[in-house]
């Protein structure tokens, strides 16, 4: 899976979203993936990542998506790191 498409996803199903994604290892299967959305407001961190990865089920299921190291923030988590 490229990084495109995982952005696109991630976009797709949290309109607005900030994506951010690297390539860890660079054979398209780790990534690092930072998102910012306003869509997290009220969940914790656990609720934050596990919506994020119900997107990506199959591809995790079938081996083309290996790891995935996730960090979520809200928008107003997101300022409080600049």
């Amino acid at each position: 899976m490229q990084s495109t498409q995982i952005k696109e996803v991630i976009e797709g199903k949290l309109p607005g979203a900030q994506v951010s994604i690297r390539d860890l290892t660079g054979t398209a299967d780790h990534w690092e993936v930072w998102v910012v959305s306003s869509s997290f407001e009220g969940k914790s961190m656990l609720e934050q990542h596990r919506l994020v990865k119900s997107f990506f089920e199959k591809e995790i299921a079938a081996g083309t998506l290996h790891a995935f190291s996730l960090k979520t923030f809200t928008p107003s988590e997101w300022a409080k790191r600049a």
